[in-house]
Parts: C-alpha cells; structure tokens; sequence
C-alpha cells in the first residue's frame, strides 16, 4: 500500500489487494499459530470450536501481525527516526519487536496500570516505555507530544488500515486451517482492529463464515456505538480484560457498520471463569482480554447484556484467544 501520512489513511479500508500484500510480507516473520480443540468446551458450549491460539504468536498476542505489517512496510529514511505508539501492552510489545526487527528506535506509552509483565517486555525488546495517566486521552497526548518532539511516526493501535490489514490474517487462517467450514467467528473488541480486520477478511476470503465481537459489559462502548450508529467512547472501563479498555477506533468502526458485524457483551465474572477453564482444561495461557469470545458462549445468550447473540448452538466457531501476556503474580480468581 506504500507509505501515507496518518491522515491520509484514517479513514481507508483496506481492499482485497491490501490483504493480499500484507499475508505476504508478515509471512515470514509470524508463527502460523495452531488451532486448537477440545471435546469439553465442545460440550459445554453445544459447538464445535476451534480456537486460534495467538496466545503462541510472538510476542505474545496478535498484535505484531498489524504492528509488522506497519513498521516494516515504512520506507527507510521515515523508519530510521523511529516509531511510537501508546498501548496498555500487548501492541506495546508488538512494536517493540516489529522495531527491533527493523533496527530503528521505539518509544511506547503505557498507563502507569499495565500490568508489570508487559512493561517489563517491551523494554525487554529495546524499547524506551513512558508512562501515564490510565486515560486515552493522556495516552493519545502523550504519543503526540513524542511525534512533534523527536520525530517519531506514530503506529496506531488500530486506527489504520495497515493495521487492520494485518490483522486481518489470523481470521484467514484459522478460516484455512479449521477441518471444516466456520459459520462463525467470535473475537474480542477493544480498538477494533482484530474484529474488523477478521470481519475483512471473512468478508474476502470466507465461504459465508460470520463475526461477532465481544466485549466487557463495563466496557461496552462498541456495543453502543453500533447499537446507536454513533461512536461513542469508552470513558470509565472497569474490567479486568486491560486490553480491552480502550474506545473503538474510526475506521473499524465505518469497517463493522459497513459489513454489518455484531457485537455482544459479558460479564466479569464468566471472562475470570472462561480464563481459568482454558487454563486447567485446553492447557493454555490465556490473558483475560483473549479469554472474553469464550465468555460469550458460556453465558445464557439471553443474559448477555448486549442482547441475544445470533444463534450459535450446533455450529462451526472459531474462537479467537488473542493473547497470553499477563502478570502471573496477580492472576484475577486469586484473592
């Protein structure tokens, strides 16, 4: 797609070429992270699953796909003066390694709330970390502050179509790796780069498989921006899922409006159980964020606060866990 200026691609959804070229130039820097099964999740839930376990992907989550697609696709003078981005940690680490691997500097914006194990990563890759108050605001402020000051380039967390783009690869292949045909796929919303990216590329290169987003009912911005066809902030979450925390980005926003994407809330305490269940049952390292497209399926549909989901008993469903960074000292069913 070449190299544009953050105001000329806000706003760009990424065509079928864009999601061509990205599955190429990611395809040699990411693991093709395996999809997993389990007969006692098929149980409980009343669905065959299978789950795409990003939680394997380099560091850590499914950010370095958008993160590489980004940073490597930069031309060498704009990348030799370095990235930034503001992130609560996994994107963070993603453009930390996407920048190790490129050789060039990275400064990223975290909340004085990040968990520890995510800070300690990024700095674990030779990136500089600064912290801030735990609001988009002081983060989008922080970061921007850094462009004017040093030079750098902004990575956004989601609010790009190089981001999206990239993303939109783990939807592509679990769709190509399932033994059979999704009806569905099921991914967490924080930003919206994951779903919007997946509902792209179910969009593209799927056979009729639907998306549906998830989110936390304390961070049910998504749900109501769609609900409401305006977008609307996420101004208090309160949720354990930190990677969740923040508003619904501009572009997946017009994405999930566009390809008519549904998105549902659950409950904090079926996230901290559907974490847990992965861990002891499907022998997985999950973060809470990762573990919140489970929480959907377990809940009664009814009882979903963002409605009734499409039905989804008896199908085909591919299941998200989009990452596996957390603090291990503070697991959240421990007192």
């Amino acid at each position: 797609m070449g190299e544009l200026s953050a105001e000329a691609v806000l706003g760009r959804v990424p065509d079928r070429e864009v999601l061509e070229l990205a599955r190429e130039r990611l395809l040699p820097h990411i693991h093709r992270t395996p999809v997993l099964t389990s007969s006692t999740f098929d149980e409980l839930c009343g669905a065959r699953l299978y789950f795409k376990a990003e939680s394997f992907q380099k560091a850590g989550s499914f950010k370095v796909r958008g993160a590489l697609n980004t940073v490597l696709g930069l031309n060498q003078e704009t990348a030799a003066s370095g990235v930034v981005t503001h992130s609560s940690g996994n994107h963070g680490q993603a453009v930390a390694l996407a920048a190790q691997l490129r050789g060039i500097p990275a400064v990223i914006v975290m909340p004085n709330n990040a968990p520890m194990a995510k800070q300690d990563a990024v700095r674990g890759y030779g990136a500089e970390v600064q912290l801030c108050p735990p609001t988009l605001a002081d983060r989008e402020r922080s970061a921007a502050a850094l462009v004017a000051q040093r030079g750098l380039t902004l990575v956004h967390p989601y609010d790009d179509p190089r981001i999206l783009a990239g993303q939109s690869t783990c939807a592509r292949e679990l769709m190509e790796d399932a033994p059979e045909r999704l009806d569905w796929i099921l991914a967490p919303v924080g930003g919206g780069g994951l779903i919007s990216g997946s509902a792209l590329a179910a969009s593209f290169f799927g056979e009729g498989t639907r998306v549906l987003g998830v989110e936390p009912a304390g961070a049910d911005d998504s749900y109501r921006s769609l609900r409401d066809g305006e977008l609307e902030r996420c101004l208090d979450p309160r949720t354990v899922a930190d990677g969740l925390r923040t508003s619904l980005g501009k572009l997946p926003f017009k994405v999930l409006r566009q390809l008519g994407v549904d998105v549902v809330t659950v409950k904090e305490e079926t996230i901290v159980e559907a974490m847990r269940l992965l861990w002891e049952r499907l022998k997985v390292v999950v973060e809470p964020s990762g573990a919140v497209p489970l929480a959907a399926l377990m809940e009664d549909p009814v009882a979903c606060s963002g409605g009734a989901p499409p039905r989804l008993k008896g199908k085909a469903i591919g299941v998200v866990l989009s990452g596996g960074n957390l603090d291990l000292a503070r697991l959240p069913w421990q007192s």
